[in-house]
């Protein structure tokens, strides 16, 4: 009887992203992967970044569903390059899907390519794709208690995105107890608070992103360290 650890799946997916994030790199490509619970925003957000960018910023998104693709049309409707991927049951994707997937893509054409993830808190948090920058949403909704119970997903994240802010009065949601907790996990990630329909908040997003690529850019090839990774360095550094 043969048995396979999930330490040996999880390293066979590492090894692939790291092909897939020195190919995003070459192409100049800042790639992120964004996270969240189903409902928790990231549809709408990268609708808001769209019109935000229109004209200015090239990017492509990679969908990631159980199945259907509605968030895909959402896409393509204001003129986004996206590719599909439907998971048929799987609760994440993983650096193989997003490989095929970004295949699909005219990578020299962009300058960003956001993945959004399968809808789920937990098992993303451990596959790698090959991303530069990794982004999580926490919708006011699902409460001020979620860094806290799944630590895994937010212990390596550059930035945290609150959504649906303009739900605060209605809500029992404290901000400072998220940032707190945030702190603890992953000091060196950056925190905001969106309302995506209204437009609140999202430049700041978009600064932080773009200025995620120029770091991209400067940095050593040869070293193939993400944005995140800098920004974690630069954190040890000043401490």
């Amino acid at each position: 009887m043969k048995i396979v650890a999930a330490q040996e799946i999880l390293r066979a997916n590492d090894q692939l992203a790291q092909l897939n994030r020195q190919r995003f790199s070459a192409s100049g490509v800042c790639v992120v992967n964004l996270l969240g619970s189903p409902g928790s925003g990231k549809t709408t957000l990268l609708e808001a970044l769209a019109g935000l960018w229109r004209g200015r910023v090239r990017f492509g998104v990679v969908e990631g569903d159980l199945a259907g693709s509605i968030d895909a049309q959402r896409m393509d409707s204001i003129g986004v390059p996206v590719v599909q991927i439907n998971t048929a049951g799987a609760c994440h994707l993983d650096a193989s899907m997003v490989a095929t997937a970004a295949a699909q893509l005219n990578l020299n054409e962009l300058e960003f390519l956001i993945i959004e993830n399968v809808g789920n808190l937990v098992c993303p948090a451990n596959f790698r794709l090959g991303e530069h920058v990794r982004v999580v949403l926490l919708s006011v909704p699902e409460g001020d208690d979620k860094v806290h119970k799944y630590p895994v997903i937010f212990r390596d994240v550059d930035a945290l995105v609150i959504t649906k802010s303009d739900l605060r009065p209605f809500v029992a949601f404290d901000a400072l107890r998220v940032a707190g907790q945030l702190r603890q996990l992953a000091p060196q990630a950056r925190l905001f608070e969106v309302c995506a329909p209204r437009g609140e908040g999202i430049s700041e997003v978009a600064q932080f992103l773009e200025q995620c690529r120029v770091r991209l850019l400067a940095s050593n090839p040869q070293e193939d360290r993400s944005p995140g990774e800098i920004l974690r360095r630069q954190h040890e550094t000043q401490r």
